[in-house]
């Protein structure tokens, strides 16, 4: 992954695992690991049928497996995209650390909980798992700062030319994540979404699940990025108009499915 001499992303990603920083590639190693245990724990839910709130108890580890993989290699690659010198600091070092350590912890609970057949998240039946609850909360902020700390230091890195859109996309994208997926996160741990399996695949319901929100908050990491990528390249007169647009209609959208979530 290349950048020209005034810091600007190149126009393609080069996903060469062996030019990227130790820390990029243990990141990487960290979300292959995820994928692998989430397609191990996919085939051990195969024989375990128990349930949870009227859901396989193995179906929220997978999922916060694969949205951790995706999360570690979409910090990995937007990086090394728009600043490889960056990858090499101290302070994305600090950043991977702080990512691995909170979502680790956050999967590591959720994985033995359901190991248990118990509930990880909204369970205060005793001190022990109200304390585990409350950490949980911690290390989602946690993690969702680690996003809002690498646009910071990307911010930072620029050179004295102007950055790009593509450059811009990911600032705003990571900023979003770490804003409001930290507001719906709140909201989220104090509602519970309704029992069931909900839609197919997300599980999702329509009435006081706040869920769909915090997906957009969470995703903003990849679907900003990937809009202004899609700008530049196809509306290059309009680019920064257009990407200004998409971010505050993301906004909208993102606060119309609270809203909802709240008031149904």
């Amino acid at each position: 992954m290349q950048a020209n001499r005034f810091g600007q992303p190149s126009s393609w990603i080069n996903l060469d695992v062996t030019a990227m920083s130790p820390a990029s590639q243990f990141l990487m190693l960290y979300g292959a690991l995820m994928w692998l245990a989430c397609g191990l724990t996919y085939f051990f839910s195969l024989s375990d049928l128990r349930t949870l709130r009227e859901v396989g108890v193995w179906v929220k580890p997978m999922k916060f497996m694969a949205a951790t993989a995706l999360f570690a290699w979409t910090t990995v690659v937007l990086t090394e995209w728009v600043s490889p010198p960056l990858s090499h600091g101290h302070a994305y070092l600090g950043i991977s650390t702080l990512l691995v350590v909170t979502s680790l912890f956050e999967v590591a609970y959720i994985t033995y909980q359901a190991s248990q057949g118990a509930a990880s998240h909204y369970n205060t039946s005793d001190p022990w798992h109200a304390v585990m609850f409350g950490l949980m909360a911690i290390a989602a902020v946690g993690l969702t700062a680690s996003q809002g700390w690498l646009a910071w230091e990307i911010w930072k890195a620029r050179s004295a030319g102007s950055l790009s859109v593509a450059t811009w996309g990911v600032i705003m994208g990571l900023t979003l994540t770490f804003v409001l997926s930290t507001i719906s996160g709140f909201l989220l741990g104090g509602i519970q979404p309704p029992a069931g399996s909900g839609l197919p695949l997300v599980g999702w319901h329509f009435y006081r699940d706040i869920r769909p929100a915090h997906f957009l908050g969470v995703h903003a990491q990849q679907l900003i990025p990937l809009w202004a990528i899609f700008v530049e390249r196809c509306l290059a007169n309009y680019s920064t108009q257009a990407l200004a647009a998409g971010c505050s209609l993301y906004v909208i959208v993102w606060g119309l499915l609270t809203w909802s979530s709240l008031s149904a």
